[in-house]
Formats: C-alpha cells, sequence, structure tokens
C-alpha cells in the first residue's frame, strides 16, 4: 500500500484507483462487531492509516465557514476529503465548494484537491469517492 500511496501522492494521479482498492479492502478486512456505524468511525481510520503510512494528515481542520473532515499536505498537493456516510460524493464536493474548505490555502502555490468520499453503512465500506483539481485562478 505504501508505494502506491506515495507514487499518487507524488503526482501520479492515475493511481489513485488503486489506492482506493487497497483502502477498500483494508475496511472490508474490519470484523463487523467493531464498527459503530458513525461517519467519525471511517474518518479515524481513515487517518491512522495515513498517519501509519507516515503521512501527513490532519482531521476536523476548521476555516471560517466550516471545517474540513480530513486534509492531507504532500510536497505538491494539498488534498482536502469530506466524508458522508451514506450521502454522496458529489454531495460532498459540493461541500468543500460551498464551505470554501481550500480557501485558506489559496496562496499557497502547491495544487488543490477536493475528494468527496461517501461511506456505506450496509457494506462497512467505501461506496464512491469523486475527486476534482481546483482551477488555478
Amino acid at each position: 500500500m505504501l508505494s502506491t500511496f506515495k507514487a499518487y501522492f507524488q503526482g501520479e494521479r492515475d493511481l489513485f484507483e488503486r489506492l482506493a482498492i487497497r483502502l477498500k479492502a483494508f475496511f472490508a478486512g474490519i470484523p463487523y462487531e467493531l464498527s459503530d456505524e458513525t461517519e467519525r468511525h471511517y474518518q479515524v481510520i481513515f487517518y491512522l492509516v495515513f498517519r501509519l503510512m507516515g503521512q501527513f494528515v490532519e482531521t476536523e481542520v476548521r476555516s471560517a465557514k466550516g471545517r474540513a473532515d480530513a486534509v492531507v499536505k504532500t510536497r505538491d498537493h494539498i488534498y482536502v476529503f469530506e466524508f458522508k456516510l451514506h450521502g454522496a460524493a458529489e454531495e460532498a464536493l459540493k461541500q468543500i465548494a460551498e464551505k470554501g474548505y481550500l480557501e485558506p490555502y489559496a496562496t499557497d502555490p502547491r495544487k488543490k484537491v477536493k475528494v468527496g468520499v461517501d461511506f456505506s453503512k450496509e457494506k462497512r465500506n467505501i461506496d464512491r469517492y469523486l475527486f476534482e483539481e481546483e482551477r488555478r485562478g
């Protein structure tokens, strides 16, 4: 998983699919008795996976209009994640835009990427994800 993660976050966006597949496999291996069926459950696991891989990640990142569920910063990119439990990945992307979660990074020269992730209670896993690179204005 680490090599896939490092390659993607060094700019090889085509590897995102492989990273998502590995994250899904990780979530699938968690016994159902340990799931408390909350968005926070998935957020904590996401945080732990990234931290264990040695990647900088913050959760509950506050800004003027709200808070992003997670922010991952790499040498070349800033990824803002919004998680939805039984929601929609599109809804998560819309929230990132409407709440201006990328605005605090406007002067940062790195590329900014919004990532919306929908978790399913029934599957106890990632149901769908979307990502969108912010256009430089």
